[in-house]
This record gives structure tokens, C-alpha cells and sequence, in this order.
């Protein structure tokens, strides 16, 4: 498979407008590389239209969600890897030479690129059969995907450049970078776009049909949005918008009581009510099509395997994390496998149940990670490639968040809040983990909630980053960040100066040989 940078990305699309990905139905079965380029692209029936943004669920991601979004969690202090392609973040010494930094920048710019072909160019190549209706959906997840892939560029690397039609530049390849002010100016102008273009949806027991965002998902993500900008009453009212349309809910709470924590990462439960937005891996023979993260995670001891490859264990949990639930805390079993513990339901190399074993285990950790961690091939987990990648989804929000982003909301800065939505938003999360409500929350309160509910997704970084600077450079410098042979422990730097700042990713060698332009002051945005 050929990886685009950011510049093949635009060059490509100088050339031709990426707009299908080869499948006519209506599931994620068949996708072509992101690479793929087409002439022809036209579209006489809703199916195809529908089909259009598929590829946008899961190859595009790829090169970010194999490795380096989880370099990230290593960064933040949950994960623990002495790999030396996905630890450089663990000692705050990666730099833009990276091969993984450089796959997660050409796929966040893919997922831009892919974007704008469909909202630029769309419905001029459809047939006059097709619902109009079915066509506005469809440039509304578009929307909702460029928004959601320059969340993630700006808040790994700060000032991006921003592009709205890639055939805008291709007469030119050096474009200035725009501030980070313009830039969620743009994500927020995005999503309210997608909120109006996008259909609602009712999240029921028939999982088939939740695979594609809705209103509500592109809502849940503004509420993100305003939270991290810090403004309360939008981030609220949002969220509270979400809430009151019930279209999502918690597995195990009091509207789905029969359902658990552990359901929400078994492939059966994939598009469940409480997903917001997950990434729809389905192997077709293709590399980069499925989750990698059984392998990534799984244990691969000297006695037995969950991995269904010949290795296993690139990234273990941090030592911090093997003692970070309380014994009470329902995720705990579900998030990090401490030895000694029992899954009667995964099947290993050796048949069907698994024991934590006492040993070093996933990079000398002493235990290992077991959120997606789902075992090897059973009835159970789905199928497998020829890359040991399976078919489970991978979580980019869940309703459980969003709560937690209401109760932050409505704290709204402030020193504790008893506010009795903010309470019964943050005690559903808790509770359905086990835990007994708290009568008052604090701003430490959520951010440790977050932390639980959330281990192991990719939030901790994002949510350092955005806490005060002297703060999370006490937390993260406190963290034992070696294996548990060995403690080890690292401080970051933290300037207004992008070269010399630990939470800004440097952009990628490569990329600034061919735009010096990224190194210069960012400049002001005209939006049209």
C-alpha cells in the first residue's frame, strides 16, 4: 500500500477528484486503497451514494490508529512501550524524523483530502434519480470527517495549514500554516454544517444500521469542541441537545441494564447505542483494513498467546495504570490485565480461557492492555486477515464522554458544582461502573473519571495538553515511566515556542523539506 503525505495528497487531487472507494452497497466490505483515484466516479442511485464515504470509516485512519495514536497514549503516561517506533514519545524526545509521526500527519491530511473532494465535487456527479436528501448526508459526513481530522491536527501540531479544495494549491505546493484560532473556527463551522446536512438517527438493537455518524454524533463532537475552547454555555447546551434526543446510551446504565462495560469492546457489540463514532475495520484482503490492535495489545507470553499473530504486546499499560482502579471499579477487568486475573471468554493459543500469567508479559509491563484485546479467532471475535487484523471497532467518542463533557460543562470553570444535571451526567458514569455517586464534583474529579472511563482511547494526551501547562507537567513528570524491572521517570518542556514545546508534535522532516512554509508564522485565514 503507498502512504500519501500531505502533498501527495493535494497533488492527487490536482490530477483527478477522489470521490468512490469501489463498493456499491451499503456495508464497509469492499475498499480499495485510500490511494485510490477515479476518473469515472458517478453515482445513478442513493445505494452508491451512501457507499461513497465508507473507505472514510477505516482506511484513511489507518496509518493514524495502527501505531502513532497510540504512540500518544504512551506520551501520556497509560501506556508503557520500549519499542523503539512508538517510544519516543515516553521520554518527550520524538522528534519530525519519525516514520510513525509522519504516518499519523499523511493520514489525518488523507481523511482532509478525501473530504473536500466529496464536498466540493459530489453533486455535480450524480444522477438527477438520486435523493437529494441521501446526497446532503453524505457531503454532511464529509463535513463531519474534515472536522474531526483537523481536531486532531491541531491539537497534535498546533498551527496546520487549512484547505478547503485541494485543487485550490496545485499550482502551488507551499502553503502557510493558519492559527489555531482559525483552525477551530473551521472545525466548528464544520461541524454546524454537518449538523444541518446530516440525518438523525435512532440508535436501537439493530446494530447493522449505526455505522454511519448522525446529527447526534456531529453534535457530541461540537460539544468537544466548545469544551476545549472553553465556552461553557455552548459546550452545555450542546450536550444537553444530545442527551434529551436519547439517541445514545450507556451499555449498563438504566436504559440498557442487561449490557456491561466489558460488552462495549466485543465485536458482536460493534455500532452499539452508546457509539458515537467508531472506526469500521472489516479485513478484505487489503492491508490497512482491519483493527490491529489485538496484535498491538495482545499478550505473548513464553506459555500462550491471545494473539492470533506470531508476536504480540508492542504496547503494555504503564505502571501507573496496574494500579490505577480500585478493586470495586467494574473497568478495571475490562481495561488492564493484571495477573492472575481470569477471561473465561477469550481464547488463547492454548483453547478456550485465559489466566494473566505472573510473568513480564506485553514489554515487561507485568500485565497487559485488554481493552481491544478480544483474543484469538472464535466465534465470538469475527474473523482475521493475513495480518492477524480483526473486525472489532475502535472508539473515537462514546456517549459515556459526552457525558462527562456535560458535567465539565456545567462546571464550567469553577471550583465544584452540586448541580444536580452535572451530578446525574457524571453519576451514570460512575455508577455503571460500580462506583457510589458523590454528591459535589470537582474539575480533579472529572479529569480522573475521564481518565478511568477512558484509558486506553486516546484521551489522556489530548486532555493534558489542554489542562494548565504547570499542572500537567507535575503530573506527567511524577509518572513512572519505565517498565516494572526498572522506574524511570521524565519531565516535559513546555514554551509558547513550537520547537521547543513537548505537547506540539514537530511536523514532519519530510514534509517541511517540501514546505519550509510550516516553519514560518502562522497567517490569518480568509474564510469565504
Amino acid at each position: 500500500m503507498k502512504y500519501k503525505t500531505f502533498f501527495n495528497a493535494y497533488k492527487l487531487l490536482s490530477v483527478a477528484i477522489v470521490l468512490v472507494f469501489g463498493s456499491c452497497s451499503e456495508d464497509f466490505t469492499n475498499r480499495p486503497p485510500e490511494d485510490a483515484i477515479s476518473l469515472d466516479a458517478y453515482y445513478s442511485s442513493n445505494e452508491q451514494v451512501v457507499s461513497a464515504t465508507n473507505g472514510m470509516y477505516s482506511r484513511t485512519w489507518f496509518q493514524m490508529y495502527n501505531k502513532f495514536f497510540w504512540a500518544l497514549e504512551v506520551g501520556s503516561g497509560n501506556m508503557y512501550s520500549g519499542s523503539p517506533d512508538v517510544s519516543g514519545l515516553r521520554t518527550f524526545s520524538l522528534n519530525g524524523s519519525d516514520p510513525e509521526l509522519e504516518n499519523g500527519w499523511s493520514s489525518l491530511w488523507a481523511n482532509v483530502a478525501q473530504s473536500n473532494a466529496i464536498i466540493n465535487f459530489l453533486e455535480s456527479r450524480v444522477g438527477a434519480g438520486v435523493d437529494k436528501t441521501v446526497v446532503q448526508n453524505t457531503i454532511g459526513e464529509a463535513y463531519f470527517m474534515r472536522a474531526t481530522a483537523y481536531f486532531d491536527l491541531v491539537r497534535i501540531w498546533g498551527p496546520v495549514p487549512i484547505i478547503e479544495n485541494n485543487l485550490d494549491y496545485s499550482a502551488n505546493p507551499n502553503i502557510n500554516t493558519n492559527p489555531e484560532a482559525d483552525i477551530y473556527k473551521l472545525i466548528i463551522k464544520d461541524y454546524l454544517t454537518a449538523i444541518d446536512k446530516l440525518a438523525e438517527k435512532n440508535r436501537g438493537a439493530n446494530y447493522g444500521n449505526n455505522g454511519h455518524v448522525s446529527k447526534g454524533s456531529a453534535q457530541a463532537f461540537l460539544a468537544k469542541v466548545y469544551l476545549y475552547q472553553k465556552d461553557y454555555p455552548k459546550a452545555k447546551a450542546m450536550a444537553e441537545t444530545v442527551i434529551n434526543s436519547g439517541e445514545f446510551k450507556l451499555l449498563g446504565g438504566d436504559q440498557l441494564p442487561t449490557k456491561s462495560f466489558g460488552d462495549l469492546f466485543t465485536y458482536k457489540n460493534n455500532n452499539n447505542e452508546e457509539s458515537i463514532f467508531a472506526l469500521q475495520w472489516k479485513g478484505d484482503g487489503n492491508y490497512g483494513s482491519g483493527n490491529n490492535c489485538n496484535t498491538q495489545f495482545g499478550i505473548s507470553s513464553s506459555t500462550v498467546s491471545t494473539s492470533n499473530a506470531s508476536y504480540g504486546g508492542v504496547f503494555g499499560p504503564s505502571q501507573e495504570v496496574m494500579t490505577l482502579y480500585s478493586s470495586g471499579d467494574l473497568r478495571r477487568r475490562e481495561t488492564v490485565m493484571i495477573p492472575g486475573v481470569a477471561y473465561p471468554e477469550m481464547k488463547t493459543t492454548k483453547g478456550n480461557g485465559f489466566t494473566v500469567p505472573a510473568e513480564d508479559n506485553a514489554q515487561n509491563s507485568g500485565g497487559g492492555i485488554k481493552k481491544y484485546c478480544i483474543g484469538v479467532k472464535s466465534d465470538n471475535t469475527g474473523p482475521t486477515d493475513a495480518w492477524a487484523m480483526m473486525d472489532n471497532n475502535s472508539y473515537v467518542m462514546r456517549y459515556a464522554e459526552l457525558l462527562l463533557i456535560h458535567a465539565e460543562a456545567v462546571l464550567a470553570g469553577g471550583a465544584s458544582t452540586a448541580d444536580a444535571g452535572a451530578l446525574r451526567s457524571f453519576n451514570a458514569v460512575r455508577n455503571r461502573a460500580g462506583l457510589a455517586s458523590k454528591t459535589a464534583i470537582t474539575f480533579d474529579d472529572i479529569f480522573k473519571e475521564r481518565r478511568l472511563e477512558l484509558c486506553f482511547e486516546g484521551d489522556y494526551w489530548f486532555d493534558l495538553g489542554r489542562i494548565d501547562k504547570s499542572k500537567a507537567i507535575a503530573i506527567m513528570s511524577a509518572q513512572n515511566r519505565g517498565d516494572r524491572n526498572g522506574a524511570r521517570y521524565y519531565t516535559p518542556v513546555y514554551s509558547t515556542d513550537h520547537a521547543a514545546n513537548d505537547f506540539l508534535m514537530d511536523y514532519p522532516d519530510n514534509d517541511v523539506a517540501k514546505n519550509p512554509k510550516l516553519l514560518e508564522a502562522p497567517v490569518p485565514y480568509t474564510f469565504k
